[in-house]
């Protein structure tokens, strides 16, 4: 059996290791800037198959990032035949609480997307509530996505893909759900799992996949990851925010043909979104930093 060079082996074995320790170090060290603040951190480089977990298993309130599973399970329906590509829906400001199926309506003023509530009492193509649910995180179009998919069938659908701890309980806007404690939730490392998922293609069908990788390439909110990165770096994410939440979920594309890397950052605590978003910010550079290293 021919021996493999030590610098060969270190390079293959030793070397994820060793440079993420250094990022260890540099995310404990930022993290202890901001008193009370909580972060977890994943990441996956494709290109030698190597990850980083900084708290990447703890549980957060998943904000908007739910919406990466509801559209992959929309994707899911797409190719078993529950959804036709070209279906439409009856977009309806009406909403079942999951406590006691009460009535609910969501509040334009608090939704990203409020020019779709003007649409309220007509038929939308779903695609187009897919879409719009990622790329401005739309939450009258989230909460009728899941109507149609259903939240335990997308849950399963994640966990299924390696997501073992997510919970994709209900729509948006549930405050009977909230004042209970069954809200969404994730990990950092739940997240990298579907992300991963989609880029090699085995979140849906091929062609689901890379519809889904588009749709997260057009993503509107680009002041978390992307803005950590250098400047016209490919990014495909999704954002997620709540009072005292801020999150981002990555597919980074680096240049001169390198496979990308997942990148998944979750903070809580933090009830000032500029100090979130400038942790988040760092951390993108650091990560960027590290998995870009010769």
């Amino acid at each position: 059996m021919r021996l493999l060079p030590l610098a060969l082996l270190c390079a293959l074995a030793c070397r994820p290791t060793d440079r993420y320790e250094g990022l260890q170090a540099r995310l404990t060290s930022r993290l202890s800037q901001v008193p009370g603040a909580s972060l977890g951190v994943y990441v996956r480089d494709l290109t030698d198959e190597s990850e980083f977990a900084f708290n990447a298993d703890t549980l957060f309130h998943a904000a908007s990032t739910m919406k990466v599973p509801v559209m992959i399970e929309y994707f899911r329906a797409l190719d078993d035949g529950r959804l036709k590509p070209d279906a439409v829906t009856l977009l309806e400001n009406r909403f079942a609480s999951i406590v006691d199926s009460s009535s609910y309506s969501l509040d334009a003023g608090e939704d990203s997307d409020s020019a779709l509530y003007a649409r309220a009492g007509s038929s939308v193509p779903v695609r187009e509530l897919v879409e719009r649910m990622i790329t401005r995180s739309s939450n009258l179009a989230t909460n009728a996505v899941i109507a149609l998919v259903g939240a335990s069938r997308a849950q399963a659908t994640a966990r299924a893909l390696g997501a073992r701890d997510i919970l994709v309980r209900r729509g948006v806007e549930d405050d009977k759900a909230f004042e209970r404690g069954l809200n969404n939730a994730t990990t950092a490392r739940d997240l990298g799992m579907l992300l991963e998922a989609i880029v090699e293609d085995r979140a849906a069908s091929p062609e689901g996949a890379r519809e889904m990788l588009a749709i997260l390439e057009r993503q509107e909110f680009n002041d978390e990851i992307p803005a950590g990165l250098p400047s016209g770096t490919r990014v495909a994410h999704k954002t997620g925010q709540i009072s005292g939440v801020l999150h981002d979920a990555a597919i980074v594309f680096p240049p001169e043909g390198r496979a990308p890397f997942i990148l998944v950052i979750l903070t809580g605590g933090m009830p000032d979104e500029k100090v979130a978003r400038a942790l988040i910010q760092d951390v993108s550079r650091a990560v960027w930093d590290t998995v870009m290293e010769p």
